[in-house]
């Protein structure tokens, strides 16, 4: 089955989304928080991607993933393969050894940025109603 290797773009999607950021759980189970994560001075960037076509779901992708940096380590231990846009046409088009050496290379992590936040990660739904007796 072809794969083929898109670019999974990370920009401002609109007012209601977290914008140009990745967002990451942290914390404990059931108090987990946002933690955001942007490149700096860069409010497009893509991360490496992988798409085809499933027999059984029809068009399906992932985004690529490889040993976190120093500036995720704290809160993961792996993160995305995140590519410069002069890179942009070799993940495109280049070779399965080009893929691969992507994802083992370390991007820099001073080019990340961090924004730990007190939101929590997923609000608790609420209880439903005991239904009413008659």
């Amino acid at each position: 089955m072809p794969v083929d290797q898109p670019l999974v773009v990370i920009s401002k999607l609109g007012p209601k989304r977290c914008g140009h950021r990745i967002c990451e759980a942290e914390g404990e189970k059931d108090r987990m928080t946002r933690t955001w994560f942007a490149l700096k001075n860069q409010p497009v960037f893509a991360w490496a991607g992988l798409w085809r076509i499933s027999d059984e779901w029809g068009p399906v992708y992932s985004g690529v993933m490889t040993d976190a940096n120093e500036a995720t380590r704290p809160v993961h231990n792996r993160m995305p393969v995140l590519l410069h846009p002069d890179e942009y046409e070799q993940w495109l088009h280049g070779s399965f050894d080009d893929a691969l050496a992507f994802q083992k290379r370390t991007f820099p992590p001073e080019l990340v940025t961090m924004e730990r936040t007190t939101k929590l990660w997923a609000k608790k739904k609420a209880a439903p109603e005991a239904p009413l007796l008659l």
